[in-house]
């Protein structure tokens, strides 16, 4: 199957520096790594044309206060005092930060418009998939909310889409329950590692949203260790059944590799096995529910050299439907992650 893909190497730009744990170098990597096994060509990952979202789409999220701290902070001078979930810490400011923010919400949304206009039946932004970003703050290496921007803007050209939203980070998809908490439109899953002991510390199962969107918020808290067997029995008792109840016309999922057992930044056990068995899972219910109408993006894993460039090969895998060599599914432990 044809994917449009939406990547080019001016994402890499979206970057805190070399030391940070979200370097750019992850994304690149799995491109890369996707390239080597024949992926991005016709038939499969199409590269897509996207440009930066502008002032306009970003507001149908994020609020003019914001933008405006966040393009303070892309000057050369950045910006002092921390403003806004921006300074020292997980989100500092760095040198065209707004540019390169607003590149990777354009990518999404271009990706998500190309899917939903019957283009292309599924869409892939690698680089995508910032779901800690707020209306009105940075949190969690997000600047701003590439999926919330795209699924908005999706709204907007067909009032009456229904969106189901699954995230399989490690960490909640906090920014994303957050914007969509009243939108009835919008069914936010998240499935991660339990906010009692890991950031954001959200995400609890009792938060199913509020006013006309009560319902439309589903988490699945897992605990340390959570290992493949307890996330697929998770995904095939809890998240597909809510996905098919909710009926949705397109599927967007946020495929962070960051439960993998390696992470350095977390305490679950899943394996690239595991990986490829959920990214099974999410293809197979799309087909089911919307006719194969699917966004899937990257979002946060930081055993960058090897396991998260394996995870997103395996997902672009998943997507088009091109057969991998079964090795890539295989965990060494002795191995650089």
């Amino acid at each position: 199957m044809e994917v449009g893909f939406a990547y080019t190497p001016a994402l890499d730009a979206y970057s805190f520096g070399p030391d940070h744990p979200f370097r750019p170098e992850r994304v690149s990597r799995a491109v890369a790594l996707m390239r080597e096994h024949g992926l991005i060509a016709e038939g499969a990952l199409r590269p897509i044309p996207f440009e930066a979202a502008t002032r306009e789409d970003l507001l149908r999220v994020h609020s003019a206060d914001y933008l405006d701290v966040v393009e303070r902070a892309s000057g050369p001078g950045g910006l002092w005092p921390p403003q806004a979930g921006i300074g020292p810490g997980d989100t500092p400011a760095f040198l065209g930060m707004h540019d390169a923010a607003a590149l990777v919400c354009g990518a999404t949304s271009t990706a998500l418009a190309a899917v939903t206009s019957g283009t292309f039946t599924r869409g892939f932004s690698p680089a995508g998939g910032l779901h800690h970003a707020h209306r009105d703050y940075a949190s969690g290496f997000c600047v701003y909310n590439d999926i919330a921007v795209a699924i908005t803007a999706a709204l907007e050209r067909e009032p009456g889409l229904r969106v189901a939203y699954i995230d399989i980070d490690a960490h909640h998809g906090d920014g994303v329950q957050d914007i969509f908490d009243e939108e009835p439109r919008v069914l936010t899953i998240s499935i991660h590692e339990s906010g009692r002991y890991l950031f954001p510390g959200t995400g609890d199962a009792d938060e199913r949203g509020h006013g006309a969107g009560l319902g439309s918020a589903l988490n699945v808290p897992m605990p340390p260790l959570a290992d493949d067997e307890r996330y697929l029995a998770a995904f095939d008792a809890t998240i597909a059944p809510a996905a098919r109840t909710f009926a949705p016309d397109v599927i967007v999922a946020q495929c962070g590799a960051d439960a993998h057992w390696s992470d350095p930044l977390t305490t679950l056990g899943v394996t690239l096995g595991g990986f490829k068995a959920l990214y099974q899972r999410i293809t197979t219910l799309a087909d089911e529910l919307c006719d194969g109408r699917l966004l899937a993006t990257g979002g946060g894993g930081y055993s960058w050299q090897r396991v998260v460039p394996a995870a997103w090969t395996l997902l672009a895998g998943a997507l088009t439907g091109v057969g991998l060599p079964a090795a890539l599914a295989e965990d060494n432990r002795s191995a650089p992650a």
